[in-house]
């Protein structure tokens, strides 16, 4: 998976004043765990820009005074009215030690059902996986080709021998439904399947 890299400064006070003085001057107050212990830095709200507003799921790399510490984006706080970012944390991340992300769904392919007439439905734009560092995707791709009319993509049809889902087998990623147009030529669903609800 991509990493994006961040620079930021240690917090030596972390009390309401001290941390109203960081956001004033545009600057976060964050949080690492998973270390020994928690550390509390700042870093400029611009690095979030590629982090945080991005369709891609990506690692971190936060330096701090010359150390490198790969970790993932867990949390983060808006405020309600400006969308400020107020707040964020992170988790150390270890080599051994598996990890959860929120990864990016891309469907490729042109399903039977929808040269049909039907549509392509897709409930989920991002999974979450849980993987060590190392084997974490940086997108899950699925292809749609072979859905007819009435047919579903379950969480169940993706093998991996590299991570797994934080989902239900049955979780419901992609379905072609019959659309209007379809209703009134008169073309029969597949319906073999149960509906399934979304997780």
């Amino acid at each position: 998976m991509k990493s994006i890299t961040i620079q930021g400064a240690k917090r030596e006070s972390v009390g309401k004043k001290s941390t109203k003085a960081l956001r004033d001057a545009e600057l976060v107050p964050c949080v690492v765990y998973g270390g020994a212990e928690p550390l509390n830095f700042s870093t400029p709200e611009k690095h979030f820009k590629s982090l945080v507003y991005t369709p891609e799921a990506h690692t971190v790399s936060i330096e701090i005074d010359g150390q490198i510490i790969p970790a993932v984006l867990q949390d983060i706080q808006f405020h309600p009215i400006t969308d400020k970012i107020l707040h964020a944390d992170f988790y150390q991340l270890s080599d051994d030690k598996p990890v959860i992300m929120e990864v990016p769904v891309r469907i490729t392919g042109r399903s039977k059902g929808v040269v049909r007439g039907g549509v392509l439905r897709q409930s989920f734009r991002k999974l979450k996986v849980k993987a060590i560092p190392a084997n974490l995707p940086d997108e899950i791709v699925i292809d749609v080709t072979k859905l007819n009319i009435g047919n579903k993509f379950y969480v169940g049809d993706i093998q991996s021998d590299i991570y797994s889902f934080m989902h239900p087998d049955n979780a419901v990623i992609a379905a072609v439904k019959m659309s209007r147009n379809a209703m009134k030529g008169g073309i029969a669903a597949d319906d073999d399947e149960e509906e399934t609800t979304e997780a």
